[in-house]
């Protein structure tokens, strides 16, 4: 899978799950400058013009060993400077331990590998919480069976 067919599947599942909520996808948007000040270009952008709330997110798959390591750390920084919620989503089996490691513990980063079929699964779990948190779709995320019943558990 390539960069783009990434940001493609994420954009997508996106779209999928969330249009219905009020959300808009957009793909490539240019948004400001980055922090070395060159101009930043937006993986996914979403949007929900209801209530105008919105989240930038870059996408990193990475298939196999390189170089891809070295920009995760300012790619995460750079996010960090943004004047609105962002995030990195990732996947791959080319990330080195250090720099899974480092994806694994950040705010700004959720692992996501959505399946073909588009639908909620464990690899897409940590991108759902992270919208779950802009949008306050926790009805999204929170099993009914989890709910505490009157009286008890």
């Amino acid at each position: 899978m390539t960069g783009n067919q990434y940001r493609d599947l994420v954009g997508n599942y996106i779209h999928h799950n969330y249009a219905q909520h009020g959300l808009v996808v957009y793909l490539e948007v240019a948004l400001g400058k980055t922090v070395i000040g060159k101009d930043r270009q937006i993986d996914v952008f979403v949007v929900r013009p209801q209530d105008r709330k919105a989240v930038a997110i870059e996408c990193k798959y990475h298939a196999s060993l390189g170089t891809v390591d070295e920009k995760i750390p300012y790619a995460l920084q750079d996010l960090e400077a943004l004047w609105m919620p962002g995030f990195l989503v990732y996947a791959g089996k080319g990330w080195s331990r250090g720099v899974l490691h480092t994806l694994e513990a950040s705010r700004h980063a959720a692992y996501c590998l959505p399946d073909k079929q588009l639908g909620r699964t464990r690899t897409t779990r940590e991108l759902d919480h992270l919208l779950a948190a802009i949008f306050g779709f926790w009805d999204q995320v929170l099993p009914a069976s989890k709910r505490l019943k009157r009286g008890g558990s």
